[in-house]
């Protein structure tokens, strides 16, 4: 027995507003937007940029993550129920848009953001491995707090540990430490986070077009690929999937994002750098109409 391990049972409701709770999940993914807002704004200004894209960004970004983040978790986790029962009398379809029911899946945020981010890049007439370049920095500071909800929530934990740190989700009725996988995965984009940071502001390699992009797949899905190994299955019939091919679904998912992230990162070390300061700051924003 682990003497050492820590009980949680924290509330998940942040605050109740008659039959409205609002939960600390919430809360972590308002406070991601935010985050990703505030350093977005950041680069726009150090490049001269036109403010007017920190906004827009926004919108793009929060509609986008969303609707992928929702779909995701009901075609990846979820299908049968979702999409393959027509026959259920409570119309599973419109469950979909049920958010307060909860599922959300990463993954489904992380191609939903890449969707988004194309759609911006053609309505501002901007290169989108522009914004690829950059979102990393921003998703992986998100992506910190949107883990600290899922712990917060006492969800997505691993399995049982006797390392000191191994924690009880007394609410979820554990009785045995778990790993507090949510923490780990928090930590590890706080560190993905530092890295792109000081690419951006201490280093050229930014100067290489999809450098950045590649590092940050490679970085944030192969430590999401490794915890993975250590969660407990999200739905049961993962379990089956486990058993035949030693992975879970997070970590199938997670594949093709690595490998896409290595293939754009040696494409982007052969091509020679070609900042984009070098280029007119007209081919990349529009003028803010007066």
């Amino acid at each position: 027995m682990n003497l050492l391990a820590i009980t949680w049972n924290f509330d998940p409701i942040f605050i109740s507003l008659g039959p409205l709770d609002i939960a600390w999940y919430g809360v972590m993914w308002v406070l991601a937007f935010f985050l990703g807002e505030r350093f977005f704004g950041r680069i726009v200004k150090k490049e001269g940029l036109n403010p007017d894209m920190t906004i827009s960004a926004f919108f793009y970004m929060f509609i986008a993550t969303i609707i992928g983040a929702r779909l995701g978790h009901c075609l990846f986790y979820d299908p049968a129920f979702y999409f393959l029962d027509p026959f259920q009398s409570t119309f599973p379809w419109i469950k979909i848009l049920d958010f307060r029911a909860g599922g959300l899946a990463s993954h489904g945020a992380a191609i939903g953001m890449v969707i988004g981010i194309f759609m911006w890049s053609k309505k501002w007439k901007i290169p989108s491995i522009w914004m690829f370049d950059r979102v990393g920095i921003v998703v992986a500071i998100g992506g910190a707090a949107i883990r600290l909800g899922n712990f917060f929530n006492s969800e997505i934990y691993g399995t049982a540990t006797d390392l000191p740190w191994g924690v009880i989700f007394a609410r979820d009725g554990q009785t045995i430490p778990m790993h507090p996988t949510q923490i780990y995965e928090a930590v590890m984009y706080l560190f993905i986070f530092a890295i792109m940071m000081h690419i951006y502001y201490r280093t050229k390699l930014s100067d290489k077009r999809g450098v950045m992009f590649g590092l940050f797949l490679i970085m944030l899905f192969g430590a999401r690929f490794i915890i993975e190994s250590i969660k407990q299955v999200q739905e049961g019939w993962e379990t089956g999937l486990v058993d035949s091919i030693g992975l879970n679904m997070g970590q199938l998912l997670s594949l093709p994002f690595i490998i896409g992230g290595v293939v754009i990162l040696a494409i982007a070390i052969k091509r020679p750098a070609n900042p984009y300061t070098n280029m007119p700051l007209a081919k990349f924003a529009k003028k803010t109409k007066k």
